[in-house]
């Protein structure tokens, strides 16, 4: 279930006082929490083909040095015995147990979630100081891990140069905690902070959430308008006036130039572009395959599941809605869409009494069929 308190304080709260404001340390926010997956099976998926890892040792043969996975089993044997980290990303596309995690920050959009990187950690290991462009929740799972937060910091901010990572030259400490396994340090966008390893065995689950920048967002916005669009669309002034001088562009011009930017601007192609651009999959290129035991067909089954990688989102307008499923759009009931997104494992009679037409239960059949929810 998504949590209703951080602690002792309520999720409304923490959205009104600290959400992308300032930083927040909750004391045993997972009480009894035991890691999903220790070192040694962290340590296994970095050594697939599709799985992003990496290793960043603090003395290694340049400061901050980053290596980039997938390892060897050698690799993991020639490594120091302290100040080294090992990162993998989106370890819920392949742990069951972390995926049930993000079930407890539904509080904040599925569309805004980006993935859970874990990181393992030996003694003294660490990333550096440095700062990130989103939100993430740090929750301590094994071990002790010291988290320092300095200042806010900006793309102009110092950083040491000579390695890949975004080390910060100066880092002006302003808080000092240690997190034992349950504790979890929330982080605005913008808030150095350094996390250190205190002895082995160091595992951190950090939620992070997107944040595109705004440069992407005109980008990849432009872009899919222009792609919709043919080159015998011009721009056209049949209506010219003899020009007083040449060089001028007149006021008239540029109002038809706005226009014609509206024109394609629309609230609609905005709404179509973010719910494909923010259900989009993080790794496409990753297959996504139905269980073997889907023959008799999702109405025969008690729920269905979402797959791991797979993202849901849907905008309504009155009893209709547009469904934005790992990039694609699909016009279905507002009841159906509703039903879909509001459960990570939607129960099949639920499905059913939401399904308003044949096309409905087709679609449901189609994403099941893709992979996207598993019978």
């Amino acid at each position: 279930m998504p949590l209703t308190h951080l602690g002792d304080m309520p999720v409304e709260t923490f959205l009104r006082d600290y959400w992308q404001q300032k930083p927040l340390l909750i004391r045993n926010a997972f009480p009894d929490f035991e890691t999903p997956l220790d070192g040694d099976e962290l340590a296994g998926l970095a050594l697939e083909d599709e799985v992003e890892s990496r290793l960043v040792l603090e003395q290694g043969e340049t400061p901050w040095e980053l290596r980039q996975g997938p390892f060897e089993e050698d690799d993991f044997a020639a490594l120091p015995p302290s100040h080294w980290t090992l990162l993998v990303q989106a370890v819920d596309q392949w742990v069951p147990e972390v995926q049930e995690l993000l079930h407890h920050f539904r509080f904040l959009p599925d569309w805004r979630l980006d993935d859970i990187m874990v990181s393992y950690a030996v003694d003294q290991g660490s990333v550096g100081p440095h700062f990130d462009y989103y939100d993430v929740f740090l929750l301590q799972g094994n071990g002790k891990r010291r988290w320092r937060i300095g200042q806010t910091c900006d793309s102009q901010s110092p950083k040491v140069e000579d390695t890949a990572l975004n080390i910060l030259q100066d880092f002006e400490g302003t808080e000092d905690w240690v997190l034992e396994p349950g504790d979890m340090l929330y982080i605005p966008p913008g808030v150095a902070h350094w996390g250190t390893a205190e002895g082995d065995d160091c595992i951190t689950y950090s939620i992070g959430f997107r944040a595109p920048s705004v440069a992407d967002i005109f980008t990849e916005l432009s872009q899919d308008i222009a792609s919709r669009l043919t080159n015998d669309q011009r721009y056209r002034d049949p209506a010219l006036a003899p020009a007083e001088n040449p060089g001028e562009i007149p006021a008239d011009t540029l109002n038809a130039l706005d226009a014609l930017i509206q024109s394609h601007l629309t609230p609609e192609a905005i709404q179509d572009w973010f719910g494909r651009y923010m259900t989009a999959p993080k790794y496409p290129d990753l297959e996504t395959e139905a269980p073997d035991d889907t023959e008799q067909g999702w109405t025969h089954t008690a729920q269905l599941e979402r797959h791991p990688a797979s993202r849901f989102a849907y905008c309504a307008d009155g009893d209709q809605a547009t469904l934005y499923v790992d990039g694609e759009q699909y016009s279905c009931s507002r009841a159906l869409a509703e039903c879909l997104c509001a459960d990570i494992a939607p129960e099949t009679r639920e499905l059913k009494a939401s399904a308003q037409s044949e096309q409905d239960i087709a679609l449901v059949s189609e994403l099941v069929e893709a992979g996207k929810l598993w019978a």
